[in-house]
């Protein structure tokens, strides 16, 4: 923070608005002393209502959705402090950050420690989104150097341990050189998804080279891709030696993975459909909660993607579910489901006259007294 840094005034700490409490090094040793998973990183999902639920199911930690280094520090908008404003009580969560200039970088695990009071620092070395690649991402993996400057400019500017996110490599597997030179950088942990950048996400995640990465460091090593249930997920970590799994696209409506596996359960059998509703319905009540959004017009718009996946037995109600307003219109959707009603439910109801939603009428009649 000498002479010639650009960014001065994001270097400085200020106290959080968001929270009191004061994170300490090493959270990753700490948490990997129990069993668990993680949650992944989802733009789009993994926002505050999601971690919430994911961590009251007992996730070891979750991460944020990706910020921008760039416009954290330059920008600070609205969107930049929603992606890494934590809930009401939040702990445990990791702050993930991409761009490709170590000052800025620098910046902005300052300002993300000093607003976000965050458990960890993340760096996003994955992501194959061609827009978040020019800035950072996977691109990093094409030029692994520039990485570990990031790295040392990141651990220089924090006390908190940081990580890194990476795939096997940009079209070919890299990730052993990749790993070992994070480590040499000062990464606390490395979590690796078994895909390449050219991939994306088709094909199958590759745990046989997870597996060797986790063998030729000696930082933790998390390792991704392709986790749908608990069983998975534990043969997975116990054949490649990991020391744990992140789950992402299979946690989406499903946040009961994590309770599954921190406790050992074998199966992680689905709830019933009832207490999936009412979860479904909580989701959205967080969701407004949260963005401070009391009509709901705007922040239940990217819920509509996440509410039929915690009912995928019920394709009669994803229609509607996908063209909901309000946490109002959530309940009504979801009605039939929900009976007996609970308390906080009955005023969301429509009073002395039909529901409005077509799939209400249809499912009112086929589950009316024979809900699963």
């Amino acid at each position: 923070m000498g002479e010639g840094v650009r960014y001065p005034e994001m270097m400085t700490a200020h106290a959080s608005p968001f929270s009191d409490s004061s994170p300490a090094p090493g959270f990753y040793a700490a948490r990997l002393s129990r069993p668990g998973a993680v949650l992944a990183p989802m733009a789009g999902y993994s926002d505050a209502p999601m971690r919430q639920l994911a961590a009251e199911q007992g996730a070891l930690w979750t991460v944020s959705e990706m910020i921008s280094a760039r416009g954290l520090v330059l920008g600070g908008d609205t969107e930049k402090l929603n992606l890494g404003r934590p809930y009401a009580g939040e702990q445990g969560r990791v702050v993930q950050l991409f761009g490709a200039e170590p000052e800025l970088l620098a910046a902005a695990v300052a300002r993300a420690e000093a607003w976000f009071v965050p458990a960890a620092i993340d760096l996003n070395m994955g992501c194959p989104v061609p827009k978040i690649r020019g800035k950072g991402g996977a691109c990093l993996l094409q030029t692994p150097e520039v990485a570990f400057e990031l790295v040392g400019a990141m651990r220089a500017a924090t006390a908190l341990d940081v990580s890194a996110k990476i795939r096997l490599g940009w079209d070919t597997d890299r990730s052993v050189e990749v790993a070992q030179g994070l480590e040499a950088a000062g990464v606390s942990l490395i979590t690796v998804h078994g895909r390449t950048s050219r991939q994306r996400y088709t094909g199958e995640a590759d745990w046989d080279a997870i597996a060797r990465v986790a063998a030729s460091v000696s930082v933790p090593v998390v390792g991704s891709g392709d986790i749908q249930d608990a069983q998975t997920a534990r043969q997975r970590q116990q054949d490649s030696g990991v020391a744990a799994v992140m789950i992402g696209r299979g946690s989406v409506g499903n946040p009961w993975i994590f309770r599954a596996l921190a406790e050992g359960q074998d199966s992680g059998e689905r709830p019933s459909a009832q207490a999936r509703a009412q979860t479904a319905l909580r989701h959205a009540e967080l969701q407004t909660q949260f963005y401070n959004d009391d009509t709901g017009r705007l922040t239940l718009r990217p819920l509509r993607k996440v509410l039929p996946r915690y009912l995928p037995d019920y394709p009669e109600l994803h229609a509607d579910l996908t063209q909901v307003i309000t946490v109002a219109d959530v309940g009504r959707v979801l009605a039939p489901l929900l009976i007996p009603l609970p308390d906080s439910l009955a005023d969301l109801l429509p009073q002395g006259g039909a529901v409005q939603t077509g799939a209400v009428s249809r499912a009112s009649t086929e589950y009316a007294g024979s809900y699963p």
